[in-house]
């Protein structure tokens, strides 16, 4: 039996200051000047003192570089969540694979359809990934925190239908100091029209995410 096509949405898937010279000089220098109290001048700082001040400008980073994202599912696991998959993967172009990197796995194994993303983002701070985090979480509202993994962990699961056919998806969000982990995983039926439980594809999400989460730690530059 041949596979039936794919529904559209899925095969098409793949942010003056004025001077006053001479006011100035009449109140800092003629005789309308304030004299010091108690003739005391403040001291300056010494070299030590302005060094041993903290830096306000430290950033705070572990991950300089994106792992490998078809590394970021085991086998197992990718076996489990989409049956027929090439366990490889296929890693999917980037601009700049220092700081982005995703990987796809996708299948149809009879009727059923699963599809599955891991994606590894690198920001410059641990500020600058906590800020995209919520970012990220905020358009995505209707989900809930996952907890266990990595800083901060998110899921939500949405349900589409286009042609009378059903797909349900689930995306995880992680944040790890200056990493963000993305999952997406989906998938649909195409003899009954109907989709995977919101139980199933929450799970396998969050299962993709941690393994994820375990190679970019495995990864940490020292």
């Amino acid at each position: 039996m041949s596979p039936l096509p794919l529904p559209l949405a899925l095969t098409a898937r793949l942010s003056p200051v004025a001077v006053l010279a001479a006011a100035g000089w009449a109140l800092t220098t003629g005789p309308f000047s304030a004299a010091p109290v108690g003739g005391h001048q403040p001291e300056p700082k010494t070299a030590s003192q302005s060094s041993s001040a903290p830096s306000s400008t430290a950033v705070s980073k572990t991950y300089s570089d994106a792992p490998s994202p078809c590394a970021g599912v085991s086998t197992t696991t990718v076996k489990s969540l989409v049956p027929g998959a090439k366990t490889a993967g296929k890693e999917i172009p980037s601009t700049d694979t220092k700081l982005r990197r995703t990987c796809s796995w996708n299948a149809l194994k009879g009727y059923d359809y699963r599809w599955l993303d891991v994606s590894y983002e690198i920001t410059e701070s641990d500020q600058a990934a906590q800020k995209e985090y919520k970012e990220r979480v905020k358009a995505k509202s209707g989900g809930g925190d996952v907890p266990g993994v990595g800083d901060a962990g998110y899921s939500v699961v949405n349900l589409t239908s286009e042609d009378k056919q059903d797909t349900r998806e689930g995306v995880v969000i992680v944040r790890a100091s200056n990493a963000l982990v993305i999952v997406t995983y989906n998938g649909s039926d195409f003899e009954t029209k109907k989709a995977p439980g919101a139980d199933e594809i929450n799970k396998g999400a969050i299962r993709a995410a941690k393994s994820a989460v375990a190679v970019l730690a495995g990864d940490q530059s020292n």
